[in-house]
């Protein structure tokens, strides 16, 4: 519990360093400081593998999962991979949601900054409840697997589909049955009075739509680390580190997803690979660096291969 409560300190800490002091004035996120924080958090990331092996080899804090530190620590580097990918496709539907409720761009950090900590809630709730189906039922690996290689199939089959819409979701049509939406920003502001009125502006508006799309690829991310690990404190720190980074990584990518456009094969090869070994866990379990392996192999030809058709474009 105090390893709990010390990570989710040093999180809220960082957020509230983050809105108050880095970025207390809103401004234009530009590519190369974007890229800076990017690297940061990766780095952050890399080195809190080395933690993770510290806290699983303490004998003073508990491990009731029994995990090997070494072990420990490639299965974070394994999760954290495995979301930061999935959140290409999250970074995409950003962009068109800023641009569909035409969010100025020095207030879109804003808004992912408090999209984030609701992420945080969220992602801790389905990955609570994830671990307990889990470990209480055997047979939900099965189910988890199969959603899984069917979602991969969904993605490699699915041609041309109709360009998604923010204004006419599901969130934005009810949304404004409940409460009155102004069609302009007032600067940074989430709600303003008109005529006695409190209406949400199109920074609210885009939060809210932005929640729940996360949650919805939430329903890919989480059961997909959960084929790496059942450790809660793993699957939480991993998926949490790759939120974070979620942010920068946006505004370094959002301009050139174009570029990335092989990625999504690689999402499709780590999708069915997690699936599989979801549904063979019970009679063989891959190694560790096989995972690891795998999945950042496959990140690595995805950019590549889409770095060089981009160029010979």
């Amino acid at each position: 519990m105090t390893v709990w409560i010390i990570f989710l300190g040093f999180i809220f800490l960082f957020l509230a360093l983050d809105l108050g002091v880095f970025n207390k004035n809103p401004h234009i996120i530009k590519p190369k400081e974007a890229g800076m924080w990017t690297a940061i958090w990766v780095t952050l990331s890399f080195i809190f593998s080395i933690v993770v092996n510290w806290l699983y080899s303490n004998e003073y804090i508990a491990n009731p999962t029994g995990i090997k530190p070494a072990v420990a620590s490639m299965k974070f580097i394994t999760g954290y991979l495995i979301e930061l990918s999935l959140s290409v496709d999250n970074i995409f539907v950003i962009a068109v949601i800023f641009a569909s409720f035409k969010i100025p761009q020095k207030y879109q950090h804003r808004v992912l900054f408090w999209g984030i900590i609701g992420a945080i809630v969220f992602r801790g709730l389905m990955i609570f409840f994830g671990v307990i189906l889990i470990n209480k039922f055997s047979w939900m690996t099965y189910l988890f697997g199969a959603f899984l290689i069917f979602t991969a199939f969904k993605m490699l089959f699915k041609g041309e589909e109709e360009e998604f819409n923010p204004k006419k979701s599901f969130v934005y049509r009810n949304l404004r049955k409940i409460m009155p939406i102004t069609s302009h920003a007032d600067g940074e502001h989430f709600f303003v009075k008109r005529r006695h009125i409190t209406a949400a502006t199109p920074l609210f508006v885009a939060l809210i739509v932005i929640e729940v799309m996360d949650m919805l690829f939430a329903l890919d991310s989480v059961p997909a680390i959960l084929a790496i690990t059942s450790d809660p404190f793993l699957v939480f720190s991993s998926n949490i580190f790759a939120i974070l980074g979620l942010r920068s990584m946006y505004f370094f990518l959002a301009n050139m997803l174009e570029k990335f456009s092989y990625l999504e094969y690689s999402l499709i090869a780590i999708l069915t690979f997690v699936g599989v070994k979801m549904l063979i866990i019970h009679y063989y379990k891959f190694p560790e660096w096989v995972s690891l392996g795998f999945i950042a192999f496959s990140l690595l030809i995805g950019i590549i291969v889409s770095i060089k058709r981009s160029e010979s474009k």
